[in-house]
This record gives C-alpha cells, structure tokens and sequence, in this order.
C-alpha cells in the first residue's frame, strides 16, 4: 500500500514537471515569435511616401498658383497662423497673438525656430515677407491688402498695423513666411534661389531634379514633441494632370488631392480609399431685401421651402456637389450641425404664404394690399458664360414657378453681371463665393452686403463676434446667426463644389484631410 503511494506520488510529480516544462517551451516560443512578428513589422515599416505635382510653376510658395504645390510645400514653410482639421486657428510659428486696438496686432514669434539652414528665424523675416506680398502678385496678396505698416519690436515682436479694422484678422495670418536672409539682394520673382529654398517646417528640399525633387525630414524643426516617422518624401513631377493620375493609379503615388469629381474615370476604384469632403467654393441665392416681395420673410422662406437642392445636386450637378445651409457649414468649428435636408418642403412653403395673407389663384400667389393687387414675380440674375450656373437658375424657375412663384432669368455677361452686383440691382442672384479660411461674416451681414439686408441684433452679435476671443461666446453667438439666417432667409446657400483626396491602401496613419491641408497627422504616417 506504501509502495503504491510512493508511485503515484512520483508519477504525479513527473507529470507536475513535464507540464511546466511543456508550459516554459511554449511561453518561449510564444515570445520569440512575437519579438520575431515585431522584428518583421518594423522592417515593413516604409518611412517613405511619394507624391506628386502635375504643371509645377516654381517652387516658391508664395509665387506658386498651383494648388498642389501650395499644399505640399506647407510640409517646408510654414505661417503665423495654422488652421486645425475644424479650421480654428491655432499658433504655429507666431506662439500668440493679441488685438491692439481696431486696427492693429501684435504678434509673438517663437524664440526656439530656425531654418532649415540652422539660422533663426525673426521678426525681420515676417516684414520681408509681407512686403513681397505687398509688392508681388501672388495667390497671398488679399491676406496682406489692408496692412499699411510694420512695426519691430524686437527679434521675436513685431505690430502689424492695418488701414481698418479686419475681423479675425489672425485667419489671414496663414501664409508662408520666407526667409530674408536667404532672399536678401536677388530679384525674388526671378531668382535661381527659388529653384530650393529652405523653410522652416517638417521636411526640407534636399535635391531637385527635372523629373522629381527630394524632400528630407528636418533636424532643425522646432515642433520636438512630433516625432515624424516619415524620413523622405518624394515628389514626383509631371507636365499634366493626367500622367499624375496615371502614376497613382499604378501605385507609384501614394496620395492625391483634387477638386475633379470625375476622379474615378481616372483612376478607377480599386486598391485605394478615399475621402470627400467640402470644398471652398459656395454658391447661394442672395435675395434682395429691397424688393418689395423680398423685404417680407414669409416670401423669402417660401421660395427657401420650395427649392430642392439634393435635386439640384443629384439631377442637374450629376452629383458633383455637396448641399449646403450655410456657408460655414463645410466643417467649421463654429458650424458643427450640418443639414442634411437643406429645409425643403413644398407644404410648408403653401401653408406660411396661406398664413400670412396670400392666395393661389390662377396659377400665381397673390396678395391684396392698399387695394392693390400683388402676384409674385421675381427676376433671377445669372452669368451667361457660366453653362452649370444657368442649368441651376432654370431648374430654380422650373421648381418655383410649380410652386406659383414666377420666375424671369436674367441673363447676363460677364461685367454687365459684375455691374448688377455691386449696384444690387436685382430681385434673386444666383452666386458664387469662394470662401475664407477665417469665419468672418461680413460678406453676408456686414454693411452693403449683397441682400441689402439689415438686422439689428445681427449688428449686435457681429460687433461682439469681431471684439472675443472667447470660444464658447463665439459658438453661442455663431449659433444664434445660423438660427437667424434660417429663419429670416436673406439668402439661401445651395451647395459646394467637392475637394478629394485618394490614397493609397498601403499608407497607415490617421489622414483627417479638409481643403486648407492635406497632411493633417502627417508625422504619424508610415507604409
């Protein structure tokens, strides 16, 4: 019986040690075959991307027109101001900001930048920069057009001094700035220096050839707290859009950017993903308030109600088009509710003209006032050489005039549409804004806007919006221009052109574009 005992009692043992020795085996090669998968993963890691530009007209950024260059080259030079993925601005190489007064800003540079020659970066480099601007033609030219002055304050403080008050002046602040130094004594639109110039960004331009230029993380970036995975970009050049297209869809470019919806005829649809967003050009009916239908509301939300802009988009824009409600309504941090309906409704369009006096008869809406009969009859002005715009105002005419709103198109050229617009003579214009990167209404409410329209607490809310820094009385107040724009209708925002970015599926990392930049979350980007 002992004996037995004896037996199990080691047996059992045996088993004990065989099973952690089994265990142990295991566990190892566990380990080693996770420390192999992640050995394996970071020699997969690519640390290079490549884009590409089609048409490449210099490579100084403020000369540039085109819109690749001007979005790649925001990864060599950088501005005063950034603007975040919700378009808020935000301190890049001026650390703060502050309103002096209407008509000046005093700006603090960061004292820790350099270029990517190594030399610092200073308030002399910010006043050489806006005087280019001042004295060049370039796509930067409005940021700077009221600024009358410079002040230096010190190397790293200088006074912007403006010829009127600019609401949310810091939004113009977007611009490159070049450095003094390197362009100091040469002819800057025709200097050899512009076929390289250095920066002060993430990547600076090591090599430049006729088909492609090199561009190599910079060691002199003063952003530590970003460390860029990336260590080479490659920017492939070509002499037209096409050939870009091509290269991408080969795999030989890894991203695009383009405001050309037909994109997919290009580049096809697999072995890619892609996102759309909207882009800067809004186009809206601006509703002369002066007008004796106009200047009352429930007309104004009549013709709001009775317009189908998905239509519009879908049946006339071959879907080519983003609806819109109002023209922040793009991805604004002060315009986060986007309106998917865009407020049609033709039953409510009858019931608010019923409500307020009007009746349908004979195919018109028609009111009596002062013993005077009044049907609705509108102008709708449009610009004759723009085909997709008339195609939009006779869609406009047929939906109203279903409605019993009668509609004439006034078709114009070219100045004589101009010369309408600046006297506000018109009933309805069909227009087209491209839009600022700052949230600044002016255009729309501000004094001698296009709908001739006038609001008293609007006045008050832009006067308290244009003096705050303040970002929940600024949400609370844009909220509230938004509630007032919607029911009141001076205008009536129609859609968005779209901006498209494609890239590839073999590109890892967060890629949150909008149209103002493309490379959002760049420094954790790898293949």
């Amino acid at each position: 019986m002992k004996s037995n005992w004896i037996k199990y009692v080691f047996v059992t043992f045996i088993i004990i040690i065989l099973g952690f020795s089994i265990y142990k085996i295991k566990k190892d090669e566990a380990e080693k075959e996770q420390e192999q998968q992640i050995a394996s993963n970071q020699e997969e890691q690519i640390k290079e991307i490549k884009l590409g530009i089609a048409g490449i007209d210099t490579m100084n950024p403020i000369l540039s027109n085109n819109k690749n260059v001007q979005d790649i080259y925001k990864l060599i030079f950088e501005p005063l101001v950034n603007l975040t993925a919700e378009y808020k601005a935000e301190p890049c190489l001026a650390k703060e900001w502050a309103k002096q007064g209407d008509n000046s800003y005093l700006i603090k540079l960061r004292e820790n930048v350099r270029w990517s020659n190594g030399h610092q970066l200073t308030s002399e480099d910010v006043r050489f920069t806006i005087d280019r601007l001042k004295d060049t033609q370039t796509i930067y030219s409005s940021n700077v057009q009221d600024v009358i002055g410079i002040d230096i304050v010190d190397d790293y403080t200088l006074k912007i001094n403006l010829d009127k008050e600019v609401p949310f002046f810091e939004y113009n602040l977007t611009f490159p700035i070049l450095s003094k130094e390197y362009f100091e004594g040469e002819d800057f639109v025709n200097t050899s220096k512009n076929d390289a110039p250095i920066g002060t960004g993430q990547f600076k331009i090591t090599e430049v050839q006729p088909s492609y230029i090199i561009l190599e993380k910079s060691t002199n970036w003063w952003n530590k707290e970003k460390n860029t995975v990336l260590e080479k970009i490659t920017v492939n050049l070509f002499s037209a859009v096409g050939e870009l297209y091509n290269s991408f869809k080969l795999g030989n470019i890894d991203l695009i950017s383009t405001s050309n919806t037909n994109l997919q005829e290009y580049i096809g649809t697999i072995g890619y993903s892609s996102k759309e967003m909207k882009g800067r050009e809004h186009t809206f009916l601006s509703l002369n308030t002066a007008n004796y239908f106009l200047a009352k509301t429930e007309v104004r939300k009549a013709i709001s109600y009775s317009i189908d802009k998905a239509g519009i988009t879908a049946n006339v824009l071959n879907g080519k088009y983003l609806t819109s409600s109002f023209p922040l309504d793009y991805g604004n941090w002060l315009c986060q509710e986007q309106d998917a309906s865009s407020g049609y409704n033709v039953e409510q369009a009858k019931q608010i003209l019923v409500d307020n006096g009007w009746s349908y008869r004979n195919n018109y809406w028609q009111k009596t006032e002062d013993y005077k009969t009044q049907r609705i009859v509108l102008n709708l002005l449009v610009k004759n050489s723009d085909q997709t715009k008339v195609a939009v105002a006779q869609n406009i005419k047929a939906q109203l005039e279903a409605q019993g709103i009668r509609i004439n198109i006034i078709g114009a050229a070219d100045d004589q549409y101009k010369n309408l617009l600046a006297a506000r003579s018109y009933d309805i214009a069909l227009c087209s804004i491209t839009l600022s990167p700052s949230p600044s209404l002016e255009t729309f409410f501000g004094e001698g806007n296009l709908s001739n329209y006038s609001n008293d607490e609007i006045r008050s809310i832009m006067s308290e919006v244009k003096n705050t820094t303040d970002e929940n009385i600024l949400k609370e107040k844009y909220q509230r221009l938004i509630e007032i724009y919607k029911t009141e209708m001076p205008y009536i925002s129609l859609y968005n052109n779209k901006y498209i970015v494609a890239y590839s599926s073999e590109l890892v990392g967060d890629i949150t574009p909008n149209w103002f930049y493309q490379f959002y979350g760049i420094e954790g980007w790898y293949k």
